[in-house]
């Protein structure tokens, strides 16, 4: 419908709730109950006193009349749209209860930002920036979601952040992305498909203005479902939105529209293998908010095993009801293809690999090496004293003495080793056995390691730097004792060495 002559269509009652950008739905009903879904408090009950069913079909006549067609019992479903605004009436002949309308607003305009979408829980900072990664890596996306929870303005977003020399044709059969009039400096096409021109005839034509990325409105046919197959495999990227109940079963919702007798293990693999994320959008009432809340519930990744040759799943973000995060990392496959686009991301944008530290920034910090290690056991050593005689404990008459090594002297000539075994207090240095042996344990930060065990006997170990430690025996037999305090963790200070 010519913008213009819309434009002149007297909506009377409605047009404050057409005027008010909270707003996205208004429908009308059963002899004049009036139901808007707006933004922030979703689906609400209005009383407009006067609107009732001749007040709508009034409107529906006008509508009628301006696109040159008939609205009556021969003819009882009228649609009509312009730049902002799609309607839709059903006659009082189909809808018994009285004329029904259903008008809808689609602003030229992207109502989502980074801030708002941080702001109000819609997606966390990381998947954010994750999924941005994945447009300027020229990823196949898919979003999904029920009426209303916000698939078309997610588009609009992901949509906004393709680079401005890539051009973007945009293809519908109801005019919702407006991507042409939101930037009209841009390189976009905007198609519409009617009963002249189907999908697969706009899809010809549209290979043949060379673009790089291809927007479908809405996958609803399967028509619609071969626009998409073709696309991808062309060599094009897509964004497109599809209605689901979760993202991970996009595939097998595109083959039931496609309704065919194509193989369907043949199918979802070419769907896994070409199409790179799913993205799925939920709207509800939150009553921790108190408000509409429309979020992001699932992302993942679909990929094709190369040894097994199965289509496979990978749920990188999950939230479920109460609000729980749960996140997985990329698999290779994503990682290669963003690679092979140009965009290079860790393998680990959401956990951290075993060893890698991340900060509060999210920027990974890597372990000590072992050289800084090495260097600063020597700084620790360089604390005691240079001379390898073990400290003994003053008050105590020890007649054994033993050169460069950690010893322990025993009370009994001759007997076996004795093990120490020291279980840490994590928040004070001073420790206590666990066998009954020995009674007082201190480790001291720089200095030596003394306890005293039973017959009134002080066994001494000196800082080390291997991971092993020799025990003398009184009678001069010496055994490798494999971790003095085996068995037992200690948490030690930064920078101090540790006698595992």
């Amino acid at each position: 419908m010519n913008d213009l002559v819309f434009s002149q269509i007297d909506f009377g009652l409605l047009m404050p709730l057409l005027q008010d950008d909270d707003i996205t739905d208004i429908s009308y009903s059963n002899g004049g109950v009036l139901w808007v879904k707006t933004l922030t408090q979703g689906v609400q009950k209005r009383d407009v006193p006067g609107v009732n069913n001749e007040t709508m079909e009034k409107l529906a006549f006008q509508c009628s009349n301006v696109m040159g067609k008939t609205f009556n019992m021969a003819h009882p479903f009228l649609d009509a749209e312009s730049a902002e605004l799609r309607l839709n009436f059903v006659h009082e002949s189909i809808a018994t209860n009285g004329i029904a309308v259903l008008i809808r607003k689609t602003p030229a305009k992207i109502r989502l930002n980074k801030d708002k979408l941080i702001k109000e829980d819609y997606v966390s900072l990381k998947l954010h920036d994750f999924l941005m990664k994945c447009v300027e890596g020229h990823c196949n996306i898919l979003v999904s979601g029920e009426t209303g929870s916000g698939k078309t303005e997610l588009v609009k977003y992901l949509a906004s952040h393709t680079k401005v020399d890539e051009k973007i044709i945009t293809i519908e059969d109801t005019l919702e992305l407006h991507l042409d009039k939101i930037y009209p400096d841009r390189d976009i096409v905007a198609m519409k498909t009617n009963n002249i021109a189907s999908y697969s005839d706009v899809l010809v034509t549209c290979m043949r203005q060379n673009p790089k990325w291809i927007l479908l409105s809405e996958v609803r046919s399967a028509e619609a479902v071969l626009a998409v197959r073709n696309s991808i495999s062309s060599g094009h990227n897509i964004i497109s939105t599809i209605h689901s109940d979760k993202a991970s079963a996009i595939p097998m919702r595109l083959y039931s529209l496609l309704e065919t007798s194509q193989d369907i293990d043949q199918f979802v693999k070419s769907m896994h293998r070409y199409i790179q994320l799913g993205i799925h959008v939920k709207g509800y009432f939150s009553k921790k908010y108190n408000r509409f809340q429309r979020e992001i519930v699932q992302v993942v990744e679909f990929y094709v095993d190369d040894d097994a040759n199965e289509a496979k799943v990978n749920i990188l973000y999950e939230r479920d009801l109460v609000g729980n995060e749960k996140y997985n990392n990329p698999t290779s496959h994503l990682i290669d293809y963003l690679a092979s686009q140009g965009v290079l991301m860790r393998e680990d944008p959401f956990i951290p690999k075993e060893g890698v530290l991340r900060d509060s920034s999210d920027e990974p910090i890597e372990e000590t090496s072992s050289e800084e290690k090495k260097a600063e056991d020597n700084s620790a050593n360089s604390n005691v004293s240079n001379t390898q005689t073990p400290v003994v404990n003053p008050a105590v008459n020890n007649t054994n003495t033993a050169p460069a090594k950690p010893i322990v002297n025993n009370a009994n000539d001759g007997a076996s080793t004795q093990s120490m075994k020291a279980q840490v207090n994590t928040q004070v240095p001073n420790v206590q056995s666990v066998n009954a042996g020995i009674v007082n344990a201190q480790r001291i930060v720089g200095q030596t390691l003394s306890a005293q065990v039973a017959g009134g006997q002080t066994a001494t170990v000196q800082p080390v730097n291997t991971q092993k430690a020799n025990t003398q025996t009184s009678s001069g037999a010496i055994n490798t004792a494999n971790n003095v305090f085996k068995g037992n963790v200690i948490s030690i200070p930064p920078g101090v060495n540790q006698i595992d």
